[in-house]
């Protein structure tokens, strides 16, 4: 679909569900949570291209014109150049501080990343933005995000010995299972999941750790706990509770 300029006639439809909201306590609060199941790919989005007719070449064409455009945007800001596409800005960032001008940069205390900035056209589309909630969600516990605090990213990476937070609702892990804990879980190798050893706080809405070392794939996080809200009672058995993004093993 083309962006039209003026706002009023594009019209977009965002479908979410409703979730128990773990912000508030107060009766009848919900959060929307949209459906990130499917992340789509170059393929996906320059086949959408293809079938509306804007691009009359073969979808292969395109999606090798869009990794070319993409890896030399790579290059570019590899090189310390910020990249703006119109609709968004990418910049590196430099993290922690150094003592003086002769002072090396060292990996773990000044990591290399890179900052998203929304730009007015596409705060202008948002403008445009439906948003149709289509239910309430049966569910009571949650995983909602996931914070990399080091890079300060959220529901994106996942880097070895970086500091992380979960955030949801009855994630707390509680029960005298082994099983219990904060795993992160492969998406091709689901019985490969490495567990977190090293948890600091951990409550109903919030769990922060370090992430494991060994992770090097693609991940959903899992919860497996007793908690049912109680801390008198425990449920018999574990339960996961799963994230619906996939973090992306830097």
């Amino acid at each position: 679909m083309k962006i039209i300029k003026n706002s009023k006639e594009a019209m977009h439809h965002i479908r979410v569900k409703l979730y128990p909201s773990y912000l508030s306590h107060k009766k009848g609060t919900y959060i929307a949570k949209t459906n990130n199941e499917e992340v789509l790919d170059i393929e996906k989005i320059c086949s959408a291209i293809i079938s509306r007719g804007e691009f009359t070449g073969k979808s292969e064409t395109l999606a090798d014109y869009v990794k070319l455009f993409l890896n030399e945007t790579v290059n570019q800001l590899c090189g310390g150049f910020a990249v703006s596409t119109g609709f968004y800005t990418i910049y590196p960032s430099i993290g922690g501080t150094f003592d003086s001008v002769n002072d090396s940069r060292n990996k773990k205390k000044n990591p290399v990343g890179f900052k998203f900035r929304v730009l007015a056209p596409l705060r202008k589309l948002t403008e445009s933005i439906e948003i149709d909630v289509t239910e309430v969600a049966e569910v009571n516990a949650y995983i909602d995000e996931y914070l990399d605090c080091d890079e300060n990213q959220v529901n994106s990476v996942l880097i070895p010995g970086n500091l992380f937070t979960i955030l949801g609702n009855k994630i707390k892990i509680t029960g005298d299972n082994p099983e219990c804990g904060v795993y992160f879980v492969p998406v091709d190798d689901p019985g490969g999941a490495i567990k977190a050893t090293r948890i600091a706080e951990n409550n109903n809405i919030r769990i922060t750790g370090i992430v494991p070392a060994g992770v090097n794939a693609n991940c959903r996080v899992e919860i497996r706990t007793q908690f049912n809200g109680s801390a008198i009672t425990l449920q018999r058995a574990p339960y996961i509770i799963k994230s619906d993004f996939i973090l992306e093993a830097a």
